[in-house]
């Protein structure tokens, strides 16, 4: 017998992004030199496209803020998405292609796993 461990509503709030405020958007969607590189995929042939930059960025920088990404990508606060594009010199709209196209699914799938190994992530409990 299955039983439900979230309400409705938790599980709501885990699928999508709640509203963040100005020093929350200063503090996690500001990319140091080495966030950076990580995206740009520098050291290992680069070549990411940008949907694919801002994407990885956006999952880079909300584990750290939530905890976890939320599961609608795309329902990130404009003003996360804008801070970022800007960073990395990005149209901020390209957000809306990462992840859509069959073959970049499987990416986004691999980038989500990249962002569990990348520069920001420490084991629980370390500072």
């Amino acid at each position: 017998m299955a039983t439900q461990f979230f309400s409705d509503e938790q599980m709501e709030r885990l699928r999508s992004y709640p509203d963040i405020g100005r020093e929350e958007l200063i503090r996690f969607f500001t990319l140091a030199r080495k966030d950076l590189g990580f995206v740009d995929n520098l050291g290992h042939g680069g070549g990411r496209g940008p949907a694919a930059r801002l994407g990885l960025a956006v999952q880079l920088c909300t584990l750290p803020w939530l905890g976890f990404v939320p599961d609608d990508l795309w329902s990130v606060p404009q003003a996360a998405v804008l801070r970022l594009a800007n960073q990395l010199a990005v149209f901020p709209g390209v957000l809306e292609q990462y992840g859509r196209r069959a073959q970049n699914s499987q990416r986004s799938s691999e980038a989500g796993s990249e962002v569990r190994t990348g520069s920001r992530c420490r084991p629980a409990g370390s500072r």
